[in-house]
Parts: C-alpha cells; sequence; structure tokens
C-alpha cells in the first residue's frame, strides 16, 4: 500500500490532500480541510469504516505529529455501533415476559428497527410499533441509547432468532436468540389486579352466535383510570393461547382505543371457521378479565336451531300418539 499527498490551497482554505494506492490498483482520496494547524477529521468517520478511520488517524499522526499539527475527530462523525454488553441469548417460560436488549450507540439521525427473522416481520422501528399483536412493545427511555423489546405474556411460537437492525448504507444488525420452555399445561397467567372492583367487560350476551364464513366482533371496555393512557394494555385469549395476530391463518385484527378513562379493546376475527368456536378472553392488565363463548355455526342460525328442535319434539310427540292410537284400535278388534 502506498500513500501519496500533498497541500491544497483553495478559497482561503487549507485542504490536506491524501492518496492511497491499493494492491490490486484501486485508489482512495481522503481531503481534510486544516484549520490552525489541525486537521478536522470528522470526513474520516462519515464516509470511511471506523476501522479505516482509526488507521488513517494513526497514520496522520505519525506522518504529521512532528510538526505540531494534530488530527481531531469529532465523535458525533462516529458510525453507529451495537454496544456488545447486551446479551444474544435470553431465556423465558410461557406466560413470562421478555426483554431483548439492543445498545445503539452513535445512531445520529438513523432508525433503530426489530425484526422477526422466521418471517422477515419488522416488529418495530422507532418507537412505533408495526404488528396487531399487542404483546410486542419498543422500550426507549430518552436520552439513553437503549432500544430494547418487550414480549408480554410470552408463547412458545415466539422462540426464535430477532435482529436488531440500524439503517445504515450497508444495514447493520445483531440477532438475539429467544428460548421458551413450553409449559403447554400452564394455564393463561392473570395479571395483577390495582382494584378488587375494576373488572373488564365484553358487550352483548355470554354465548355469541356466528354463521360460519362471517366475522367474529369482540368488544371489550375496561373503565379503569390509567396514568399515562398508555400504560393500560389488553390481551385477547382463545382458550388458553394468545390469540395469535400473525398466524397463517391470518384475517385477524385489534382496534384499541385508550382514554385517560378507560380502554375499548375490539377483536375482529374475518371469515369465521369452526375451529374458531371456544372461549375468547379479554385480559387488562390492570383488572378482572372477562369472557365470552363463541358458538361458530356450519350455516344454521341459533334459532333455528331451536325451531328444528321443537318441531322434531312436536312430530315426534304426533308419531307416538299415533302409533298408540293405532295400536289400542288394534288391541280392540281383537
Amino acid at each position: 500500500m502506498l500513500w501519496t499527498g500533498s497541500h491544497i490551497q483553495a478559497f482561503a482554505s487549507h485542504y490536506l490532500d491524501l492518496m492511497c494506492h491499493g494492491k490490486v490498483g484501486n485508489k482512495r482520496r481522503y481531503l481534510f480541510p486544516v484549520q490552525r494547524q489541525n486537521i478536522l477529521g470528522s470526513r474520516i468517520y462519515s464516509e470511511y469504516t471506523a476501522r479505516e478511520a482509526v488507521y488513517l488517524r494513526n497514520l496522520l499522526n505519525e506522518i504529521l505529529g512532528v510538526a505540531g499539527v494534530n488530527v481531531n475527530v469529532d465523535p458525533r462523525a462516529e458510525r453507529p455501533y451495537f454496544d456488545d454488553v447486551s446479551p444474544r441469548n435470553v431465556s423465558t417460560v410461557v406466560g413470562q415476559s421478555a426483554v431483548l436488549r439492543c445498545r445503539a450507540k452513535h445512531i445520529g439521525n438513523r432508525t433503530v428497527s426489530w425484526m422477526r427473522k422466521r418471517d422477515l416481520h419488522i416488529l418495530t422501528s422507532h418507537i412505533f410499533t408495526y404488528t396487531g399483536d399487542a404483546r410486542f412493545s419498543v422500550l426507549h427511555p430518552e436520552p439513553s441509547d437503549d432500544w430494547d423489546l418487550k414480549i408480554e405474556y410470552v408463547q412458545p411460537r415466539d422462540a426464535g432468532v430477532y435482529e436488531c437492525q440500524i439503517n445504515t448504507e450497508p444495514k447493520i444488525n445483531m440477532a438475539v436468540v429467544l428460548s421458551v420452555e413450553d409449559e403447554s399445561l400452564t394455564p393463561a397467567p392473570q395479571p395483577p389486579v390495582r382494584s378488587s372492583a375494576a373488572a373488564a367487560t365484553i358487550w352483548g350476551s355470554q354465548d355469541v352466535y356466528v354463521k360460519k364464513g362471517s366475522t367474529i366482533s369482540l368488544t371489550c371496555s375496561v373503565n379503569v383510570h390509567s396514568s399515562p393512557p398508555s400504560s393500560a394494555s389488553v390481551l385477547w385469549y382463545h382458550g388458553n393461547a394468545v390469540v395469535d395476530f400473525d398466524s397463517p391463518r391470518g384475517g385477524i385484527s385489534l382496534e384499541t382505543e385508550k382514554t385517560e378513562g378507560g380502554t375499548t379493546s375490539k377483536l375482529l376475527v374475518t371469515k369465521a371457521a369452526l375451529t374458531d368456536s371456544g372461549n375468547y378472553t379479554c385480559v387488562p392488565n390492570n383488572a378482572h378479565p372477562a369472557s365470552v363463548s363463541v358458538h361458530v355455526l356450519n350455516g344454521e342460525h341459533p334459532a333455528a336451531m331451536q325451531t328444528s328442535n321443537r318441531a322434531s319434539s312436536f312430530l315426534t310427540s304426533q308419531l307416538s300418539c299415533a302409533a298408540l292410537t293405532y295400536l289400542l284400535s288394534s288391541m280392540a278388534y281383537r
């Protein structure tokens, strides 16, 4: 590797012009402004890798240090990187919370995101969540460098690799592996309750009948004051499993409205199938849960079922009476 250089003066400013000649003929040019015997090295970090920057800074100090010229690198111009203190393997059990740590340094105006590796789903970007699964959120206390992914009420399907990413060019990422101990017999967790009188309410009847192929719509209201409102959260269970908004089935969504007076959560399950029948539970983090039983009917309305049952009973009784009359008549003629 050969270094050549020159000193340039233009528009009353001074520049140090360095050219690096690589072994395979490629060249890279470094042009640095010089002010009062100082080389401003912010361009080192803004255009080249950190490893190159350190090498070049040491080289410039070695070459020019004797002449009293110092290389000053602006730390604000350093390239982003991940702090290695963050654990790369996280273990938890079903029903508990998991926090995947990510500490990103010197990101400037760049964005930190979390991606689930198995389906390449972007879960969070900056402080925003991009999934219908309310169990996922990003923890970023200002003005820290922490961008942690929190998963509440962890399920076996959550196990796998998650990537914390910084949108540099090229993109840099850090993988975190989440291991989940599968306790299939563990019942649905009950969150801590702030008040024994606080309880969720699911609108409508305790038994909900829907036709196959239609939409299941369940609305749960929690009239409990939360400050701030964002601290309130609601999860939905189907049986003992958290409703999976990202399942291959698709068509499952959640609409949540949070105010200081309470939280309203609306669960929508489109194109209802027979397997969607069962017990649905609305589980707030600050009140008792509420449940309803959903019955998906294969083309028959419950009223029709009841009418059919009554008609069947009437027909059976009429046939029984006719048979009894015939039998008595036969016995009378003997």
